[in-house]
């Protein structure tokens, strides 16, 4: 009897975990992510179990009963918390108020819980052994719910499957409860039935898991899905409509099939073309190989290493048909080596020397993006640099985010780099920034690879010219200490966005 009452302890104290990590990680794919937001979140969670805790103390009669029926509406709230997050971002405006309603629910509900069932068993254990064993085994499910979360269910299941699966073994657990509790509970037949029929209800919610996120996903993204995955690091998003493929991380697009070559050619060849001789590159970010694919342009490379964290990225833009058309088969190119690893621990360990580095990371929207834009990351980078080697930076928009790029411009530039910032006009997103850097001076190449579409001798001068409403501005660095530009950016956006 003992290791089952702990057991149940251990899985309702995972349970109210995996909740709360659903509501943040939805929050951060659709919203994205702010230290404010993952914040607010985990204190609301934490205040609203301390009322639920604060509110036990007046449940006096019929504690067993109560705890059952706690479970079964953790188990459909929690359970089904993840499908409502979607379907309200999709058709309503009421995302925000929705997701810290359920927090608030969820986290008064937990509250309750723990105390209701160590006053339940005080009587069977010595006092000191409920605490203790208590306490141990809900901070166990703690732990195993913040590992399995991140490595096992939102790669295998999605957030919807994920949450239904917590639903289900809430309702589990309020099921066993009436038979380690039966003669404590009165109507425990009513409750048994509640429990099959809410068991049964988030079954085939997790079943039919798959049609609630198309259903809200069709009504995010206006074009049509051909794809959709989540992974350990983002939520990976292609719609297709006639002959435009749009990628989408965390539902920020990331390129339009119809427009990318302005992007890309832009990114790589001002920068490449003006390296004499360049035989080894190093791409960090540029996961989906579009980047590679210009790189690959130049005879005389000879090894190209991109560093790209999610190994979901690579594989879907090394097998999709549609995908490596777009990129050219660049991944299957031998002078290509694809590593999968956290960019910033493997250059500060890696040692080996690039005449062209190539930094496309996504928008620093959070501090783990942030983290690659910092003084010591650009260090770091530089170290790599050949004598002669640059390195290219995408660094969001000059037009819509002009605080942002040039405290990126500022923090390469502190980092010990002679910086060149230039900038390119792309339709899916507007005017882009990119900032060139290296030890030396940079002078515009005399020839770049033909068949370009877009970047031309001619006009490469162009592109560093900033009009009045893009000019430079005086901007602090963003080092690792004191992440400025992640409030710079949300600024920047929010300020655009009203």
């Amino acid at each position: 009897m003992g290791i089952l009452l702990f057991i149940t302890v251990l899985l309702i104290s995972a349970c109210g975990l995996i909740y709360e990590l659903i509501a943040g990680t939805l929050a951060s794919y659709l919203l994205g992510d702010s230290v404010l937001q993952f914040s607010t979140i985990i204190g609301c969670y934490l205040f609203a179990m301390g009322i639920g805790s604060a509110l036990s103390r007046f449940i006096h009669r019929g504690l067993a009963y109560r705890f059952v029926w706690i479970e079964l509406l953790l188990g459909v709230i929690g359970g089904s918390s993840s499908a409502l997050l979607f379907l309200a971002f999709a058709y309503t405006q009421g995302f925000q108020l929705l997701m810290y309603a359920l927090v608030i629910v969820i986290g008064v509900l937990v509250g309750l819980e723990i105390p209701l069932l160590m006053r339940i068993i005080r009587d069977r254990y010595h006092f000191r052994d409920v605490v203790a064993h208590v306490l141990t085994f809900d901070y166990l499910g703690a732990l195993g719910a913040s590992l399995l979360f991140p490595i096992l269910l939102v790669p295998r299941l999605g957030l919807v499957r994920s949450a239904m699966l917590f639903g289900l073994l809430n309702a589990g657990v309020a099921l066993w409860s009436t038979f380690l509790f039966a003669n404590q509970i009165q109507r425990v037949r009513s409750l048994r039935i509640f429990g099959v029929v809410i068991l049964g209800a988030l079954a085939v919610g997790m079943a039919e898991a798959r049609h609630i996120t198309t259903a809200a996903e069709d009504n995010i993204y206006a074009d049509e899905i051909i794809f959709a995955r989540d992974t350990k690091y983002q939520h990976i998003v292609l719609t297709r409509f006639k002959d435009d493929i749009r990628l989408f991380l965390n539902s920020h697009l990331q390129f339009s099939s119809r427009d990318e070559y302005r992007y890309h050619e832009t990114l790589i060849h001002p920068g490449l073309s003006a390296v004499p001789a360049p035989r080894h590159v190093l791409v960090l970010g540029g996961g989906d190989g579009l980047a590679v694919r210009e790189i690959l342009r130049y005879p005389q490379v000879e090894s190209v290493t991109l560093v790209d964290l999610d190994p979901e990225m690579t594989r879907i833009f090394t097998t999709n048909p549609m995908l490596t058309a777009l990129n050219q088969k660049s991944f299957l190119s031998p002078r290509l080596k694809v590593i999968n690893a956290d960019a910033f621990p493997w250059i500060d360990s890696n040692t080996d020397s690039f005449d062209f580095i190539v930094i496309d990371f996504p928008d620093p929207t959070s501090y783990s993006l942030g983290k690659l834009y910092t003084t010591a990351f650009y260090r770091a980078v530089a170290r790599h640099l050949s004598a002669q080697g640059l390195m290219v930076v995408q660094s969001t928009s000059p037009m819509f985010a002009r605080d942002s790029y040039w405290c990126i411009a500022e923090t390469i530039k502190q980092a010990g780099l002679q910086t060149y910032p230039y900038h390119v006009y792309v339709p899916s997103f507007g005017e882009w920034g990119f900032v060139l850097a290296g030890t030396h001076e940079y002078h515009y190449p005399t020839a770049v690879p033909p068949g370009l579409r877009f970047v031309s001798v001619n006009g490469l001068s162009t592109l560093f010219q900033f009009p009045p409403d893009m000019a430079p501005m005086s901007m602090p660095p963003n080092r690792l200490n004191d992440q400025v530009l992640i409030r710079l950016y949300d600024q920047d956006w929010k300020d655009i966005s009203h």
